[in-house]
């Protein structure tokens, strides 16, 4: 087991104290989190971090895709996924980590290709934002993306196997 301590110390405020691998896997290891709060009392919180982390702004991206067509409403893609830690299908976002040397943009465009078949133009980025803090060290870049749904290419696309 690793355990990484800290030395910084700052009164009135949080301070990691040390963080236990329990376990790693391919994507993910789970910690103990031990941290003192603003009155002193030494807690522990169990943590999952991402092994895949080397330093970029973000670990992925999520995707909001709205297809545009002529006399159409406007409409959001989702796709249907199953998900082994609900045990079911889920209805998200596409989304999928950030490649090596890979902007946040690029890799918008290329998990919704690979993943509704549909090609696209970035129109805003966000910056790196923390899905859910309370458990995971992941970020990621929420990424609007408009499909020209008139474009050949997209009138009846294929995800990527």
């Amino acid at each position: 087991m690793e355990t990484r301590e800290s030395t910084e110390s700052s009164p009135g405020k949080h301070l990691v104290t040390s963080e236990e691998l329990i376990s790693e896997g391919k994507w993910v290891k789970f910690e103990k989190t031990t941290y003192m709060d603003p009155t002193g009392k030494t807690r522990t919180w169990e943590t999952v971090k991402l092994t895949t982390r080397k330093g970029k702004s973000a670990d992925a991206v999520s995707v909001i895709p709205v297809l545009q067509r002529t006399l159409h409403h406007e409409c959001v893609i989702l796709v249907k996924q199953f998900r082994p830690p609900m045990g079911s299908y889920c209805l998200e976002f596409p989304a999928g980590f950030i490649e090596d040397g890979e902007s946040p943009e690029a890799a918008a465009l290329r998990e919704l290709e690979e993943e509704t078949g549909y090609k696209g133009e970035v129109a805003e980025c966000s910056p790196a934002v923390c899905m859910d803090p309370g458990l995971s060290n992941c970020t990621t870049h929420v990424v609007t993306v408009t499909i020209n749904g008139d474009d050949a290419g997209n009138v009846r696309p294929k995800p990527k196997p």
